[in-house]
C-alpha cells in the first residue's frame, strides 16, 4: 500500500515532491504512531469481548448466512460494500455530534492532507468504528468473505479518499466518493465540513441531504481551529475542557440533525 501511494504522490507532486514531505511529515509521524497504537495495543484489547458477543448474539441474527448460499460473490460483496458504508455513514455522521466531535477531532486536524490521513484516529473513534461497521452487515447475515473483501476495498478506497489529489473522478464522482468530494469534508471552514460523509459511494449522502458537490472546493484548506498535535498531544485532546463546547462541533452538528 505504502508503494502504491508513494509512487502515486511521487506522478503527481513531480518537482514539488520535497515541498509536500516537508509539509506533511510531522503529521504522517503522528498518524503512523496513532495508527501502531490503535493496531497493536487498542483493537487487541477488543478482540476477545468481540468474539465473545459474537457467539453470544449469533443465535439473534436477523438472516443467517446459509440465506446467501448461492448468490454470486460479486453481488454479496456489493451489498456488503453498500451495508457498510451505510451503516459507517451514520457512524461518521454520530462522531460529529456533541460528546464526540471531541474524539473525532483528531481525524480532521492534519493540515496536509496525505494519503496517511486515513489513519489519523483517536482510539476511542477507532474502537467504534470497530464495533459499529460490521454490525448491520453481520445481523444480516452476509458471508464472511464478502465482508473481508467489502473491508478491503473500502480500506484501499479510505487511503485513496485522503491522498493529496484533486480528482472529482469526473462522471464517476457522482456515485463514487472522490478524494476532491473527502477533502472537502476536511475544508477548514467549519460551516461545510458537515458534508460528505461518505467512504465509498455518494448515494448515502445524496439520500440524506449531505452531499455536496466538491468541485468549487478543489484543493481547500483542512485542519481545524485549535489545530494539529503531535501523537500525545491527540491522544489527550480528547480530554481538554475546550472540547466541552466546540465551534465545530456546533456547526457540524446542524448536519447531523
Amino acid at each position: 500500500m505504502a508503494v502504491v501511494f508513494i509512487a502515486l504522490a511521487l506522478a503527481t507532486k513531480r518537482e514539488r515532491i520535497i515541498q509536500a514531505i516537508k509539509r506533511s511529515k510531522d503529521e504522517a509521524v503522528t498518524n503512523i504512531l496513532l495508527f501502531a497504537f490503535n493496531a497493536l495495543i487498542a483493537i487487541p484489547l477488543c478482540l476477545a469481548p468481540v468474539l465473545i458477543l459474537e457467539a453470544t448474539l449469533r443465535s439473534v441474527r436477523l438472516v443467517s448466512e446459509e440465506a446467501w448460499v448461492g448468490v454470486p460473490h460479486a453481488v454479496t460483496i456489493f451489498l456488503a460494500i453498500l451495508v457498510i458504508d451505510f451503516t459507517a455513514y451514520w457512524r461518521h455522521r454520530f462522531e460529529h455530534s456533541r460528546g464526540m466531535w471531541r474524539f473525532h477531532a483528531t481525524h480532521h486536524a492534519d493540515t496536509a492532507m496525505h494519503w496517511l490521513s486515513v489513519q489519523r484516529k483517536h482510539p476511542v473513534a477507532r474502537l467504534l468504528a470497530f464495533f459499529m461497521d460490521l454490525t448491520l452487515a453481520w445481523f444480516i447475515g452476509l458471508p464472511v468473505i464478502a465482508i473481508i473483501a467489502a473491508g478491503i476495498l473500502r480500506s484501499w478506497w479510505g487511503y485513496f479518499l485522503h491522498a493529496d489529489v484533486p480528482w472529482t473522478l469526473g462522471a464517476a464522482g457522482s456515485f463514487l466518493m472522490s478524494p476532491a468530494a473527502h477533502r472537502l469534508h476536511h475544508i477548514r471552514d467549519e460551516e461545510l465540513m458537515g458534508h460528505n460523509y461518505g467512504n465509498t459511494i455518494t448515494l448515502w449522502d445524496k439520500l440524506f441531504g449531505t452531499y455536496l458537490d466538491p468541485a468549487p472546493y478543489v484543493n481547500c484548506e483542512t485542519g481545524i481551529e485549535e489545530g494539529t498535535r503531535g501523537f500525545l498531544g491527540e491522544l489527550a485532546r480528547p480530554f481538554e475542557k475546550r472540547y466541552r463546547t466546540s465551534k465545530a462541533l456546533e456547526s457540524t452538528e446542524a448536519k447531523t440533525v
